[in-house]
């Protein structure tokens, strides 16, 4: 498969177009949503395209590697994201934390998942970004 069409296949699965709506009534903003997701396949094409273009080791820029580091590192964010406000949740919010269930069923976890989700490390971590004090003490 040459290169170029790897870069529109990844435009085309990173940026996908909606389904049109059922109807017509929406039929002006569903046209403005693919315009705007057009113009950014269109960048990320672009940009992509430059990368390549200019990178003095072609070879060893993937774009499809590149791509999956990419979604792999927004997975790692996501997972911190996730752990800080579960702390957030059980550590920091009066008069009394979230209960584990409703916490469980908000992260698609088990209740015992939500419960070892984060260590001290992460309620220290809310603790420093917001100014809040826990319920408990750290560790």
């Amino acid at each position: 498969m040459a290169m170029q069409d790897i870069i529109e296949d990844l435009a085309a699965l990173i940026h996908p177009m909606p389904n049109p709506p059922s109807d017509d009534r929406d039929e002006e903003g569903w046209s403005i949503v693919c315009d705007d997701i057009l113009r950014e396949r269109q960048d990320f094409e672009r940009n992509l395209r430059l990368v390549l273009e200019y990178d003095e080791d072609v070879y060893s820029h993937d774009p499809l590697l590149t791509e999956i580091r990419a979604a792999r590192n927004e997975m790692l964010r996501a997972g911190e994201r996730m752990r800080l406000l579960i702390a957030y949740g059980r550590e920091f919010t009066r008069p009394r934390p979230y209960r584990l269930d409703d916490l469980a069923r908000a992260a698609g976890m088990s209740i015992s998942g939500v419960r070892t989700a984060y260590a001290d490390d992460e309620v220290a971590e809310v603790a420093k970004r917001t100014g809040a004090k826990p319920i408990r003490p750290i560790g």
